[in-house]
């Protein structure tokens, strides 16, 4: 390797390069960026944490293990220490959409941590003769294994980072509305018709249930990401590892990401099969189809002011329109949306990418990779933004709620068991038709006594929940 005032000249199988000498990249990262200018999109950083941690935990289980110097461990090591403490981002650079399986990332991720640790041994970059991306930062290793992994660890990061203290702190922001909406009466609907009456408190509850339920389910998808195939090398064989080095790489990773990983039982299936990331992305796809479902309801009960629900009030955050003044838009809740249909769009696409894979290599892991980590960070980023600047902040428009469970046509389902669905059909239609509420009309039939209908039409008590029973072993 010859050098100039600004560039360093690198070779690879194809040829010389000459690298600008202040990057830390190498000649494989820059033929990826000329030959892949797709979408501008750069590798996320959760990602990169996830290959890096790798890096590390490989670094150090081949030094422990005598296949790689312990000097040169300890300068990855350190070198990908600085990495993940925000250091030298700028320099993983290839676009999203590149070399099938993510070699072109991979390669981008070892001549970083390569270069640097040539600078901390006060040498200068590009002197791979005595650090080198293939042969010592990914000793043991090929893209093969490394990106499946960095994938599981990328979405058990973004998992713990982002998307389960939303959902928790989610939960907890629609309890609290539940009590404190517990004595708002107002009128359910099913078909976007009335129904009967139900507790605003109940509404924010479900809801909350519906978050719960989905942080359990995907818990458990996760539990598939913990079973790595790191080890496996090229095909799953573990050509060119340490007998060791498998299991002893899954224990620090463990360590360092404080998550019970292990050794996955058949290498070759674990690289081989894009199940985890399809089961994971599923979970996330039913999370933000119900997410959707739950914006576009908090859209429909604030609609208004003046001719809509407007049963409740979501907190404006800023003006609504270019041209009616006094104008507030639902655009957290509008956001929320947007966001789902992203997520469930990622995952149609994580679907197609699995079942693309041949023989011994998916060669559609990029797609996967940042789709599934993209998907949980942006939909945990929504649920956290709509709890803070929209749930914390409802109110209730407790008379228009009242006014509506009053008047709905609906509460004559609760005489079916007094004077039967017939005649109750025809006090509904009457009220509709005259107007009269339903209460004048029964007992002008002198279907019911006044007070006999004032006990059967009790609001409080329609509206009332079940209590559940009590679980006994």
């Amino acid at each position: 390797m010859t050098h100039s005032e600004a560039y360093r000249i690198e070779k690879d199988s194809m040829g010389d390069r000459s690298i600008p000498d202040t990057v830390y990249y190498g000649i494989q990262t820059l033929r990826a960026t000329e030959n892949f200018p797709i979408s501008g999109l750069k590798p996320l950083p959760t990602y990169v944490d996830a290959c890096v941690l790798i890096k590390k935990a490989t670094a150090i289980a081949n030094g422990e293990l005598g296949c790689i110097s312990l000097e040169l461990s300890q300068a990855i090591v350190q070198a990908a220490d600085e990495v993940l403490s925000g250091k030298l981002r700028d320099q993983f650079v290839v676009d999203v959409y590149q070399a099938g399986a993510g070699t072109s990332h991979h390669m981008n991720v070892n001549e970083v941590l390569a270069n640097r640790a040539l600078e901390l041994l006060g040498d200068r970059k590009g002197n791979y003769a005595r650090v080198n991306p293939n042969d010592h930062v990914n000793y043991g290793q090929s893209t093969n294994d490394v990106i499946p992994t960095a994938i599981r660890i990328g979405g058990l990061l973004a998992l713990e980072r982002t998307l389960f203290p939303a959902l928790e702190d989610a939960i907890t922001a629609l309890e609290a509305k539940a009590i404190e909406f517990q004595d708002v009466i107002r009128s359910g609907r099913t078909h976007l018709q009335d129904a009967v009456p139900v507790r605003l408190g109940e509404t924010f509850r479900a809801w909350a249930q519906i978050f719960s339920d989905h942080r359990s389910r995907i818990q458990f998808a996760a539990k598939d990401l913990m079973s790595l195939g790191l080890g496996g090398s090229a095909a799953g064989t573990g050509l060119n590892t340490h007998p060791q080095y498998r299991f002893r790489v899954a224990e620090i990773l463990s360590e360092l990401i404080g998550q019970p990983l292990q050794s996955a039982p058949h290498l070759m299936a674990a690289m081989q099969s894009m199940a985890p990331f399809v089961n994971v992305s599923g979970a996330m796809r039913n999370l933000a189809q119900d997410c959707a479902k739950i914006s576009h309801d908090l859209r429909l009960l604030d609609s208004g002011p003046k001719t809509g629900l407007k049963e409740i009030q979501l907190p404006p955050v800023q003006p609504g329109s270019s041209i009616m003044p006094g104008k507030y838009n639902p655009v957290m809740a509008e956001m929320t949306s947007m966001v789902c249909f992203q997520v469930i769009g990622y995952d149609s696409a994580i679907v197609l990418a699995a079942q693309a894979g041949q023989l011994e290599l998916n060669v559609m892991m990029p797609l996967i990779a940042y789709n599934l980590i993209h998907s949980i960070e942006i939909l945990g980023n929504t649920i956290a933004a709509l709890t803070t600047r929209c749930i914390q902040g409802i109110t209730a428009n407790r008379d228009r709620c009242l006014a509506y469970a009053e008047g709905s046509l609906a509460l004559v389902t609760a005489l079916n068991p007094h004077i039967g669905y017939l005649n109750a059909a025809a006090v509904a239609k009457e009220s509709l038709e005259t107007g009269q509420s339903l209460r004048d009309i029964v007992v002008q039939r002198g279907l019911m006594t006044p007070d006999v209908l004032a006990e059967v039409l009790d609001l409080d008590q329609m509206s009332a929940m079940p209590i559940a029973p009590s679980r006994t072993d």
